[in-house]
């Protein structure tokens, strides 16, 4: 079962945004969309996006919604 995080980002040339990334098997695949009726396109993370995600993430260790292994799994995709 693969874990999904997303957040809102604010582009001062595109506008805001919705991403949304989905951790599963090892692999992430990144995502976004800007309305509501626009479909989901694949997005190029920036370093600000991987800083969002691990903190999002990093939440979620210490209720045990994602283990500590998987943490460090998900670090490790990093760049």
């Amino acid at each position: 079962m693969g874990m999904d995080f997303g957040w809102w980002n604010k582009d001062p040339e595109e506008g805001k945004y919705q991403v949304h990334a989905r951790f599963h098997g090892g692999n992430i695949e990144w995502q976004r969309k800007k309305g509501h009726h626009t479909p989901w396109i694949e997005h190029s993370p920036s370093d600000e996006d991987w800083d969002q995600l691990l903190y999002e993430a990093g939440k979620r260790v210490p209720r045990r919604l994602m283990s500590p292994k998987q943490f460090d799994e998900l670090k490790a995709l990093r760049p």
